[in-house]
């Protein structure tokens, strides 16, 4: 690994120079498990003769191959992780053996029950953030679990002549599968490539494959504990990875352009790497968040703020009893006070929608008791049902008053004023009696 390091520490500091970035790399715990292209040009951080080989075809530099086809040529790599090899708390033989039917909750069943081995992972590296008809992929992986490891393809355009070449392979490859798995792909990475193949006049593969996207189900299960949802966020807080010698999302159009004034593919494996493990990790991570929507009972929860994110799902499933089971679970585990105040309200709307109004009122007293962000929204659920359940006007009448002067507001001074002129009707209405 000693050339592999001296190889990355050499591009980092050509990188900072360029762009005025400074600061060390943290090293990674599991960054052996992570392949790199090796080069035979540099050695111990210093390229030979004093100067950068001049490295006109990838290659030169890093195993693959072109690739000739009906539409032309393109250049691409093929790498692999044995089976009992490990990317941070995820052993990689786990992949091919999970269950068959495992993505159907997370997509609401538009995932069939297909082996593993008929899954595939796909991530794209862009000339563009934004997307957008003048944005194509340069580099796009293809990841997939076999019984003896984990296999990756990567298709490169040297040229953006390549792409009609590097499309049609894309195309027949992902003839072999049944699932396709990304992460924010529906937004991002499969219309791109949709008008990219309309651009060349190919036909896109995607409408036979079901599209899993792991960031909703990731969100849903992470946003109120993480601050960020992001891929490398969720590689490092759930996975324990950390990345060693990454280059940050947004250099690699720089770099891709720069490769194609320079020609020197160098500065263009590190990009390899960051799509390489963005495919590994969202391998690993659909290992753990479909179980979660698959059979929540079973999975391994740490934190109460995912127990909130089941919760919801369940509730836009429409399985209510559970959903308020795993949110009165969540109380019983670590969450912040503010967390804490959200469950309690939404435990006592989902026991009103359930028709349970003793249950919610218990909780809306509750909230009412104590300074919180939902006590003005409290008191004025227990005017309402003091006064339409109860027809207990006075108390009803006082809650809104409370709530008044916590916070003053329109609707609330409309129905105390209501409240009033019932109070003052009722000895009318007595005396007609």
């Amino acid at each position: 690994m000693q050339d592999i390091q001296a190889q990355l520490a050499y591009l980092r500091r050509r990188i900072q120079k360029l762009e005025g970035r400074s600061g060390p790399s943290r090293s990674s715990p599991d960054a052996g498990n992570i392949p790199v292209a090796r080069s035979p040009f540099v050695v111990d951080g210093s390229p030979p003769g004093g100067r950068l080989e001049q490295l006109a075809a990838p290659e030169e530099w890093m195993p693959g191959e072109e690739v000739f086809n009906s539409h032309g040529v393109h250049f691409q790599t093929t790498r692999f992780w044995p089976r009992h090899r490990r990317h941070g708390a995820m052993d990689l033989s786990e992949l091919v053996e999970l269950p068959a039917d495992l993505l159907q909750a997370i997509s609401e069943g538009a995932a069939p029950a297909t082996p593993p081995e008929r899954w595939v992972y796909l991530d794209t590296e862009t000339t563009g953030l934004s997307g957008g008809s003048g944005t194509y992929a340069f580099l796009i992986g293809l990841g997939y679990a076999t019984p003896d490891g984990f296999r990756l393809k990567q298709y490169f355009l040297r040229n953006p002549g390549e792409e009609a070449s590097a499309l049609q392979a894309l195309s027949e490859d992902l003839a072999s599968f049944d699932v396709m798995v990304t992460y924010n792909g529906k937004a991002y990475d499969q219309p791109l490539l949709e008008t990219r193949y309309r651009m060349v006049r190919q036909r896109p593969p995607f409408a036979r494959l079901a599209h899993v996207d792991l960031l909703y189900g990731a969100r849903r299960l992470w946003k109120l504990r993480l601050d960020s949802c992001r891929l490398m966020e969720l590689e490092h807080q759930i996975l324990g990875v950390e990345r060693e010698g990454d280059i940050p999302s947004e250099l690699i159009p720089y770099l891709y352009f720069d490769y194609l004034r320079k020609q020197e593919i160098v500065r263009l494996v590190p990009v390899f790497h960051h799509n390489a493990t963005d495919i590994l990790t969202l391998a690993c991570l659909t290992a753990i968040v479909p179980y979660a929507f698959q059979n929540p009972s079973q999975s391994r929860f740490r934190h109460g703020a995912e127990m909130l994110g089941i919760a919801r799902w369940m509730r836009k499933e429409n399985r209510l009893e559970e959903a308020l089971s795993w949110l009165r679970a969540a109380l019983s585990r670590r969450l912040s006070e503010q967390l804490q105040v959200r469950t309690l309200w939404e435990i006592a709307e989902l026991e009103r929608k359930m028709g349970r109004d003793h249950a919610a009122l218990e909780v809306y007293t509750e909230l009412a008791s104590f300074p919180n962000t939902y006590r003005v929204e409290a008191l004025e659920e227990l005017a309402k049902h003091y006064e339409h359940k109860e027809r207990n006007l006075a108390l009803a009448l006082s809650f809104v008053e409370q709530a008044l002067h916590l916070s003053p507001s329109a609707s609330l001074q409309h129905r105390a004023a209501r409240l009033e002129r019932k109070l003052a009707a009722k000895p009318k209405q007595r005396r007609l009696l």
